[in-house]
C-alpha cells in the first residue's frame, strides 16, 4: 500500500523531529504493517495513481505558503523510489527557501525538479489516469485534476478540474479545464473539487467538499 503523508508544518518551523515520515510517501506491508520511506521532501502529497503507459507511480504535491501569491507552484510529478523533493529546504527542484534554518546544501543539490507545474495555490488534490473509452480518445492515459482552490491567493486559482494529456507516458501540453463553475461573480466558493475517480461506465466522477455533491462529467 503507498500512502500520503502531508507535512507537519509550513516550511519545518515545528522542528524537523516533527516531520518523521511526513512530507512523503510511505510504503506499507498489508501483511506486517511495517513501513518505509519510498519518496521524501514533497510537501503535502495527495493524489497517487499509476501512469498506465509506464507503470510509474505519480502524485500531486501542495506545496508552501507565504512567499506571495505566484510561489509556489503546486504540482504533480512522477515518484521515484528513494528520491528527494526539496522540503523543506527547496521547492521546485533546487530554488532554495531562505525561510528555513538551518540550510542544507546537501539536501538541496539531491532535489528532484517535478514533472509539471500545475499553478501556485491551486491546491491540487484528486488524480486518476484515464483508461476507459466512453471519453473521447484523446483524454487516453491522460491524468485529470481535482484543484480544490485557493485560500491566500489573489486573484483566486484553482477551483475547478483539469485535464492533462500524456504522451508516451509524460505530460504534452497545457492542461485543459474540464469542470469549472464553482467561484461566483462575488467571489464566493459554491464548489470546492476534491477526488476525482473513474466509475464502471468510464464516466469521471468529482467530489465537491464545499457544494457537497458529486459531479459526474460525462460526453455530451
Amino acid at each position: 500500500l503507498y500512502a500520503t503523508v502531508g507535512s507537519n508544518s509550513n516550511i519545518g518551523e515545528n522542528g524537523m523531529e516533527a516531520e518523521e515520515n511526513r512530507a512523503a510517501i510511505l510504503e506499507v506491508d498489508l501483511q506486517t504493517g511495517e513501513k518505509r520511506l519510498f519518496a521524501s521532501g514533497l510537501r503535502n502529497p495527495n493524489g497517487l495513481d499509476w501512469q498506465p503507459q509506464t507503470g510509474e507511480l505519480w502524485t500531486t504535491v501542495n506545496e508552501r505558503d507565504e512567499i506571495g501569491s505566484d510561489l509556489v507552484p503546486d504540482y504533480m510529478t512522477s515518484v521515484k523510489e528513494g528520491a528527494f523533493y526539496g522540503w523543506p529546504y527547496s521547492y521546485y527542484g533546487q530554488h532554495v527557501d531562505s525561510r528555513v534554518q538551518p540550510q542544507r546544501p546537501e539536501l538541496v543539490e539531491k532535489a528532484i525538479k517535478p514533472d509539471y507545474a500545475l499553478g501556485a495555490h491551486t491546491a491540487s488534490l484528486g488524480l486518476t489516469f484515464y483508461e476507459a473509452d466512453l471519453l473521447a480518445d484523446k483524454y487516453q492515459n491522460g491524468a485529470f485534476v481535482g484543484q480544490h482552490g485557493s485560500w491566500n491567493r489573489k486573484p483566486l486559482s484553482g477551483y475547478k478540474v483539469i485535464f492533462v494529456p500524456f504522451k508516451n507516458g509524460k505530460p504534452d501540453g497545457l492542461p485543459q479545464e474540464i469542470l469549472t463553475g464553482f467561484v461566483n461573480e462575488d467571489g464566493d466558493a459554491r464548489g470546492r473539487p476534491v477526488g476525482v475517480v473513474v466509475d464502471k461506465m468510464g464516466g469521471l466522477l468529482v467530489a465537491d467538499d464545499v457544494g457537497n455533491t458529486i459531479w459526474r462529467v460525462s460526453p455530451e
